[in-house]
């Protein structure tokens, strides 16, 4: 009875991190504040689909805010989109965010553009609610946005957690690890910057079955466990091959909150940094989750058989997973082609 109960909790393990597959869009809520004209102000919200189903959120401008119209007497109009003319400006006042139902998980980006060009960024935790209108923007601002923008963006980012599941099962020895993460680290770390620079550009929706390709080709991988393939030899060549798709992913996201205009080097350097830290944070519960599993379950099994029933369980509920976001995103360019 107990080794029952042991083997039918490693695939329940595995599944709980395929938890939220509807939920595999980790946009943020986008909130943009342009100043069209001198005092006046237009405010776009942009809310994902997991956003919205618990209701559109409202941003609550500061008192002396009125009601206006846009340049040219352009009404407001368009979702989520009013105009305000806020006597002295904004700077030093708080914008509030009003939620109407329950939180999501998502992160809030706030663009804010000033009518002399000047963009700031903000990124505000899901549990967040007001921003204060800084008077300028300092390097030291930008990089703690970016960082916890990155982390967020990555914990949320399911596809690239899948992969980086399936890469750390298949290397299997830290030293192995270490070098197959690094080699992931640094090829989407150049197709990040590249993309983000706008050197190098490909559609999103593309890229984005692309990388559910690569978590399904991982995951077949690792049901299969065929170690002498080359997948299994060498996981460093896959992970970097690979990993060039999935920075042109953390590109598309960050390209739809934008990088500060006057600390453009600043803002990519630190999302960067900041995707890193959340994925080595998501590898180290793993591989101690593992660890611990490991230990539990031999008291009814053997490291071997623990070993196999892990590596079927996952193979085959990370690549159902995988193949439903393949299907769900190539549906669209096939019908367009």
């Amino acid at each position: 009875m107990k080794r029952r109960i042991a083997n039918a909790a490693l695939p329940a393990l595995v599944l709980s991190l395929c938890a939220a597959v509807e939920a595999d869009d980790s946009r943020p809520l986008l909130i943009e504040v342009t100043e069209t004209y001198q005092d006046t102000f237009r405010v776009q919200l942009t809310a994902p689909p997991r956003v919205a189903m618990f209701g559109t959120p409202v941003v609550v401008m500061p008192e002396h805010c009125q009601g206006a119209v846009g340049a040219a007497g352009e009404a407001p109009r368009g979702q989520g989109r009013r105009y305000y003319h806020c006597v002295d400006g904004l700077s030093g006042q708080t914008l509030e965010i009003e939620f109407p139902g329950a939180r999501s998980a998502a992160a809030t980006v706030i663009r804010f553009s000033r009518e002399n060009g000047e963009t700031l960024t903000a990124v505000l935790d899901p549990d967040e609610t007001q921003w204060i209108v800084p008077d300028a923007q300092t390097p030291m601002r930008v990089a703690g946005s970016y960082v916890r923008f990155g982390i967020a963006h990555i914990w949320v980012g399911y596809d690239h957690l899948l992969f980086l599941l399936c890469l750390l099962w298949i290397a299997g020895r830290w030293r192995r690890i270490v070098a197959t993460v690094t080699g992931f680290t640094l090829a989407h770390s150049l197709t990040l910057a590249l993309a983000a620079l706008d050197v190098v550009r490909l559609p999103v929706p593309v890229v984005e079955a692309v990388i559910a390709l690569s978590v399904l080709f991982l995951a077949i991988e690792v049901a299969k466990g065929r170690r002498a393939n080359l997948t299994w030899r060498y996981p460093i060549a896959v992970s970097s091959s690979f990993g060039l798709l999935h920075g042109l992913g953390f590109a598309a996201v960050l390209m739809e909150i934008g990088l500060p205009q006057t600390q453009v080097v600043t803002g990519l350097l630190f999302f960067n940094v900041g995707v890193e830290i959340g994925q080595l944070a998501f590898a180290a519960l793993v591989l101690a989750g593992l660890w611990m599993l490991r230990r539990f379950a031999t008291q009814w099994m053997t490291a071997s058989h623990f070993d196999d029933r892990m590596q079927t369980a996952m193979g085959y509920s990370v690549g159902c997973v995988a193949a439903y976001w393949l299907f769900q995103r190539a549906m669209p360019l096939i019908g367009a082609a």
